[in-house]
């Protein structure tokens, strides 16, 4: 196990850690969280052998060994494949040594035999499934790691740390340079994961699936917290409920939240990508309390008058080279558009929103903008354009040059740019920062469509959680591209679905999504095992052999079209329930008791539709395995 007694950590004349206590058991999941600066960085490097403890004593078995994943790669001409397996330092020691060996056949069997032990032959397949899982494609493996970006580079360090095998892993931000399919893949990745787990992370669904205990550093001490991220919300905000001074800006919030519930109730429809919605709400309403004293504090103001559409999109080609890359696109956005795009990685997510925005020209079509059209967009060249000599009020008053300096100060503070921060030239802002004062220029800006390409990258929990809530009042238009599904499921009411050469409208949640992906996950397999070129075997053997593989999985699919049909049942009592939930007249007085039993009807057959649906992704992943 993992133990703290009294440990202290001092950089410089701030203690990181004071007389701190932790104990980690193995095999437990640890989510590690604390504001930027606390030092979670620095606890890794603890544990590395990086940083040498100022006082106290930690220990972890001698035996264990620890991967790790880098933040930075080195510009290198080894191929993709090769890079990930140098992660498995086993299987690399090994092979040098064979090759230093090759004229002592003794020692070659010995070596051999520890090939075997260790699956060496197995490795370049494993190597390829976890790239294909992180999202690079066919052919990628072998292209040199000099000719990947910055953030695909990062995905071959998250790679390489999963090559190796280990007792205990870290991975710092791991899902930072993801989208949303590979966030999906790495999750499953890692329930599987044996050893001892601790990520440092500022995706709450990500920790909420992951991970069954929360260090939490606070004042200089190790936290810790049974449960996932929503448990150490829902512990910590009875603790802070506790406080006096805090109570106040509780009741605000708690306020807040439950106008924001019975407002959006009201208009709420059967789509489930609504109700989705509306649950995430309804239990943001009971976290509040646990962000209470969050450094983060703004809102979007009104933009004025708006036009119908905002944007109008007809019978549009887009893309990049000779063939386009979305078809035949139309869409019209409405001030109260708010829709999330899904699809796999390099579909055209980005591409659609870079069109919208004007920085894409058409290949074929129209795309209209309404006279009161007023875009905010956020993507992450929007850091690369910041001004780095220049303070972050002077971004501001460049924008707004008679703005008074008390109204730019009051308004960067709620971006915790407090004091001499406002003032000071960004050149050494960390990327959360730089993050934080991107969405602030956009906030200043007053805009009626907000085009948000991965607009959570780098930024922390506290500030993702600020950012929902404004996203929630904002009056215009969104459209989001995120793999941060907390975000999604808080702030869009529709989902349309980037695939295929498609734009096309989704109808379903994102639960629905994730079972859209394993279905083409399998089909994707099932057309390469089609390709494939078949060994030589007669004819009958094949038969055979088929037939025997359809008897081995028909309990499999049986049982899973069994599920799918309770599942389609619950949905449509689901669905009734929603229907009269929706209608104004059941909050009444003269009907609280048909509410009363509505809503008690609604979480039993919302936990058991839950149970169901895990119970069918968890039977799909067998399938999918066994196929």
């Amino acid at each position: 196990m993992i133990q703290f007694q009294q440990v202290s950590l001092q950089r410089g004349r701030q203690f990181l850690l004071e007389h701190a206590d932790l104990t980690l058991f193995p095999g437990q999941k640890a989510g590690l969280i604390g504001p930027n600066g606390s030092g979670k960085s620095s606890f890794f490097q603890l544990l590395l052998g990086g940083l040498q403890a100022d006082g106290g004593q930690w220990d972890m078995p001698r035996q264990w060994r620890v991967a790790h994943m880098a933040q930075e790669v080195e510009t290198l001409d080894r191929s993709a494949v090769d890079y990930v397996l140098d992660g498995d330092t086993e299987l690399r020691r090994l092979e040098a040594a064979i090759d230093e060996a090759q004229h002592d056949g003794e020692r070659l069997a010995k070596l051999y035999a520890e090939m075997e032990n260790i699956q060496a032959y197995s490795a370049p397949a494993r190597a390829q499934q976890l790239l294909s899982g992180l999202g690079f494609a066919p052919g990628d493996e072998g292209r040199p790691v000099s000719a990947f970006s910055g953030g695909w580079r990062i995905r071959l360090n998250l790679a390489q740390a999963l090559m190796c095998p280990s007792d205990l892993l870290l991975l710092d931000e791991p899902t930072n340079h993801l989208d949303l399919d590979a966030t999906l893949w790495l999750e499953q990745w890692l329930l599987r994961y044996p050893g001892t787990l601790i990520i440092i992370s500022h995706d709450r669904d990500f920790l909420d699936n992951v991970v069954d205990r929360i260090v939490a550093l606070e004042g200089a001490k190790l936290n810790l917290y049974v449960g996932n991220y929503s448990a150490y919300e829902r512990q910590r905000a009875e603790k802070l409920a506790q406080q006096d001074a805090a109570f106040k800006k509780q009741q605000e919030q708690i306020a807040h939240m439950e106008a924001y519930v019975r407002r959006f109730r009201a208009q709420a429809n059967k789509a489930r990508q609504a109700q989705s919605r509306l649950k995430a709400i309804e239990r943001m309403e009971t976290i509040a309390p646990a962000h209470v004293d969050s450094p983060f504090n703004f809102r979007f103001l009104p933009s004025g008058k708006m036009s119908r559409p905002l944007i109008n999109l007809n019978d549009a080609d887009i893309g990049y080279g000779a063939a386009p890359v979305l078809a035949n696109v139309n869409l019209g956005i409405l001030p109260e558009t708010r829709i999330g795009l899904l699809g796999p990685n390099g579909a055209g997510k980005s591409s659609l929103i870079k069109t919208l925005a004007g920085e894409l020209s058409l290949k074929r079509g129209e795309c209209h903008t309404g006279d009161n059209f007023k875009l905010g967009y956020f993507a992450q060249h929007q850091l690369d354009a910041l001004d780095l000599n220049a303070s972050a009020a002077q971004h501001i008053l460049r924008l707004s040059p008679e703005t008074r300096e008390q109204e730019v100060r009051n308004f960067l503070g709620g971006f915790d740019f407090r004091g001499d921060m406002a003032f000071e030239p960004i050149t050494h802002f960390s990327g959360g920062e730089k993050a934080r004062l991107a969405l602030a220029l956009i906030v200043w800006q007053k805009p009626n469509v907000l085009l948000l390409d991965e607009p959570t990258n780098h930024l922390d929990l506290e500030m993702r959680q600020a950012l929902t809530l404004a996203l929630q009042d904002f009056e215009g238009a969104v459209l989001v591209v995120s793999h941060d599904r907390h975000l999604l499921r808080s702030t869009v009411d529709e989902f349309l679905l980037v695939a295929d050469g498609r734009v096309q409208a989704f109808e379903g949640d994102l639960d629905d999504y994730y079972r859209w992906l394993l279905t083409r996950r399998q089909e994707d397999n099932a057309a390469e095992a089609a390709a494939a070129p078949a060994p030589a075997q007669d004819k009958k053997a094949q038969r055979q052999e088929a037939a025997a593989r359809r008897a081995k999985l028909k309990p499999l699919t049986d049982k899973l079209k069994k599920l799918e049909r309770r599942m389609e049942q619950l949905n449509a009592t689901l669905g009734s329930i929603e229907t009269e939930l929706s209608d104004p007249a059941i909050y009444e007085e003269s009907n609280k008791q048909r509410l009363q039993e509505l809503l008690k009807s609604q979480g039993e057959t919302q936990g058991e539709l839950d149970e169901y649906e895990e119970a069918w992704l968890s039977l799909s992943e067998e399938l999918e395995e066994s196929a």
